[in-house]
């Protein structure tokens, strides 16, 4: 059976440096950081005082009152930028075989800010001031609910949890669901609202964050011999998938069309790449056969890349190894540069960024590369947005636990 093809028809995304996909693009371009001092609690006791929070986003523009207290940010997060992809696929305005339309939009933690907030309330006045609320506002695939029970999808629910590539696998899975049938349209990406106390807290004790904080906005430096952990962001992005023919028969706008999905697992360690990135070499060259291209014809790679010491060596050993003479003609680059690490919510909005420089064929900046480390010799884009004819880009997400996952998008002429 001949595999449908699947095109992107909306996007969606809530993020550190902007609300709006328009908005997060010109950021991207300019170069923008989205870290800054923590302000939603007091973190002055912590070895951690910054993140990249979502900004000025107003759920009134989305919900009413009651909805939004039955929803952690997280899920308010997922559940704007899917509210604002389908709007803009136009979707909400298509008479649609609603069976046929399906949602696959997941967390890597989910409402962590609830839950705390929670066991406060029942540590002060016991078991039966818990919200009846609690559970519905806090489960990672209530956002995947929400958005079907709001548009009357009744095709595949799903919401995948693989850590920091919970955005990427539920954009793939959407695909297949669409190449093989069991929907026309998905709905995909990932959230995350996770810069709470425990949330800092917990990847400090971790030792994954940076600790920059006196420069927060320069803490995020993919590749720069000073990296020294990643900047913990929140937000959302979310994709329209579709299939072509359905597409084009109402006339959709068409982004880009996704061609390739690959995963793989490291089997190696809880938190830390094998040294070889044998299991990220694995997954690209997955997304590149399964897109049925030559790894030749990528010309840009939206890398992992999370400004820290072990993970940037060992993204930037798998790209030359699986692009070998080729890697020195990539354009590789790090969203996370400027938004910080959204953890499940990285792959959906990192896949809204690749596909973006697809569509306006430009490839934005990697900012805080000061010095480049000699071992992470690929050309990062970090002197600025760069121009550049790309027909085939891949977007890359691995996650704690050994889970890889990598997409392949195609310019859409």
């Amino acid at each position: 059976m001949d595999k449908r093809r699947v095109v992107v028809t909306g996007i969606g995304c809530i993020t550190p440096i902007g609300n709006s996909y328009k908005d997060f693009w010109s950021a991207l371009l300019s170069g923008k950081s989205g870290a800054c001092d923590i302000t939603s609690f007091d973190a002055s006791e912590m070895s951690v005082k910054f993140c990249a929070p979502v900004k000025d986003f107003d759920p009134q523009k989305y919900f009413d009152s009651k909805e939004t207290r039955k929803m952690d940010l997280f899920m308010q997060y997922g559940m704007a930028a899917g509210i604002d992809a389908i709007e803009d696929s136009k979707l909400n305005e298509t008479k649609l075989n609603l069976e046929r339309v399906g949602v696959s939009i997941g967390s890597g933690i989910g409402g962590l800010p609830n839950i705390e907030k929670t066991h406060a309330t029942y540590t002060k006045s016991g078991a039966r001031r818990i919200s009846p609320f609690f559970v519905p506002a806090s489960i990672i695939n209530m956002i995947s609910g929400n958005l079907s029970i709001k548009y009357g999808f009744k095709g595949p629910n799903l919401s995948i949890v693989t850590a920091c590539t919970t955005g990427t696998h539920n954009i793939g899975e959407g695909l297949r669901q669409i190449q093989y049938s069991h929907a026309d349209i998905m709905v995909c990406g990932g959230a995350e609202m996770a810069s709470s106390p425990l949330g800092i807290g917990g990847f400090a004790a971790a030792r994954a964050l940076s600790t920059r904080n006196d420069e927060p906005e320069k803490a995020s430096r993919p590749w720069d011999v000073d990296r020294d952990g990643f900047v913990l962001g929140d937000g959302a992005g979310v994709v329209v998938l579709e299939e072509l023919e359905h597409a084009k028969a109402r006339n959709a706008n068409i982004y880009a069309e996704v061609v390739g999905y690959g995963m793989s697992a490291d089997a190696y360690h809880m938190t830390l790449p094998s040294e070889t990135g044998e299991g990220a070499q694995r997954c690209m060259i997955n997304s590149i056969n399964d897109a049925g291209i030559k790894s030749q014809d990528i010309g840009y790679v939206n890398a992992h890349g999370t400004s820290t010491p072990a993970g940037d060596i060992v993204e930037s050993r798998a790209i030359k190894s699986v692009f070998s003479d080729h890697s020195k003609d990539i354009i590789v680059n790090s969203t996370k540069s400027m938004i910080g690490h959204l953890l499940g919510a990285a792959g959906g909005v990192e896949a809204i960024a690749t596909i973006l420089s697809l569509k306006n064929q430009i490839i934005h900046p990697t900012i805080n590369v000061d010095n480049q480390d000699p071992e992470c010799d690929l050309d990062f884009n970090i002197s600025g947005p760069k121009e550049k004819n790309i027909k085939y880009a891949l977007s890359n997400s691995f996650g704690f636990g050994g889970t890889n996952g990598s997409l392949v998008f195609s310019k859409f002429d």
